[in-house]
């Protein structure tokens, strides 16, 4: 009896449905965003791993210079 009582304090179901409107605005422009920055992260994460490998190749080379010296 209590948790429905619980419950229903945060659900509500409006009767007029133009309520909904403001939030699905809402809900797609934090979708929108979302998504952005999303692929913001994707892009900046694939020229790190492009540096990150040049790094990598740079120190292989001088490692192998060394060997061969």
């Amino acid at each position: 009896m209590h948790q429905w009582l619980i419950l229903n304090l945060f659900l509500y179901f409006p009767e007029d449905k133009s309520e909904y409107i403001p939030a699905a605005i809402t809900f797609v422009i934090f979708m929108v965003v979302t998504v952005l920055t999303f692929r913001l992260i994707l892009r900046v994460s694939k020229k790190q791993e492009e540096k990150t490998k040049e790094l990598e190749e740079e120190i292989n080379r001088g490692r192998q210079q060394q060997i061969k010296s």
